[in-house]
């Protein structure tokens, strides 16, 4: 889940220890492997191939599988890969919408597997353009405010990552709780990340991603189950590899639902 609220954050810290440890393995190779092909192999002249790399490696994904993957999509093993990309558009519970990015080799397949997740888990298959129109491409750069910082210091703070990131591109730095999401044009999103790196800032992650351009607050509990188990079912799909929501659940709902 990607967007703007601590949900997203929360599945993001998640990630790691999820018990569905290897089908987020699987989408990161993923991503390695069509940054590769798209960009070539060589991550120091291609930085998209370079920051799914360096998402990979933050989700302890093992070096050999991504050295595998990167020479699968760059064709150096005589292979290579063959993934079309496709985005559905869906609304959930109290009219959250969802977009959901696919990249398959088997668009018949993803088609009927996104389609019988929607309405088996209370959503709708949405007409082309009616959620899209509601999202903006971004540049995302997420970065963890607990870090070891090359003055000895233990935490970063928002003034620390503005000062950093401002002449780089950086539109908007926004509190996660636990980390701060800085959004920049797409073209901006690798100057933001180097800008990062280069004040000895270190990231979890930096994506172009399809951000909201409006959250919808989703203050009922029951709702906000549904919209969750939604989400989670659509992600679970092996074609799937984000799904982009505008859907707002605070922290008080989050912990409504676990109790």
């Amino acid at each position: 889940m990607s967007g703007h609220s601590k949900w997203a954050t929360t599945k993001h810290k998640k990630a790691a220890i999820d018990a569905k440890r290897g089908k987020l393995f699987a989408k990161l190779i993923k991503g390695i492997e069509i940054a590769a092909k798209m960009g070539g192999p060589d991550p120091a002249g291609n930085p998209t191939l370079y920051d799914a790399i360096q998402k990979a490696k933050k989700q302890s994904v093992p070096n050999d599988n991504i050295d595998r993957a990167v020479k699968r999509g760059g064709g150096l093993d005589g292979g290579g890969v063959a993934y079309d990309t496709i985005m559905y558009e869906v609304y959930g519970p109290q009219g959250v919408a969802l977009l959901v990015e696919c990249l398959t080799d088997n668009k018949n397949r993803a088609a009927m597997e996104v389609r019988t997740a929607v309405t088996r888990n209370g959503g709708t298959m949405a007409d082309p353009g009616s959620v899209s129109r509601l999202f903006n491409r971004k540049g995302v750069v997420v970065v963890p405010k607990s870090q070891e910082r090359p003055d000895g210091s233990t935490e970063v703070d928002e003034d620390a990552v503005l000062e950093a990131t401002l002449d780089a591109g950086a539109e908007d730095v926004t509190d996660l709780g636990d980390s701060f999401q800085v959004q920049s044009e797409p073209t901006d999103v690798v100057a933001v990340r180097t800008a990062l790196q280069d004040a000895g800032i270190d990231y979890d992650s930096a994506e172009v991603e399809f951000v909201a351009s409006m959250d919808i607050p989703v203050a009922d509990a029951t709702a906000a189950a549904k919209v969750m188990k939604l989400v989670d079912a659509i992600d679970d799909l092996d074609d799937v590899q984000n799904v982009f929501s505008n859907a707002d659940i605070s922290d008080d709902v989050l912990e409504e639902i676990d109790a």
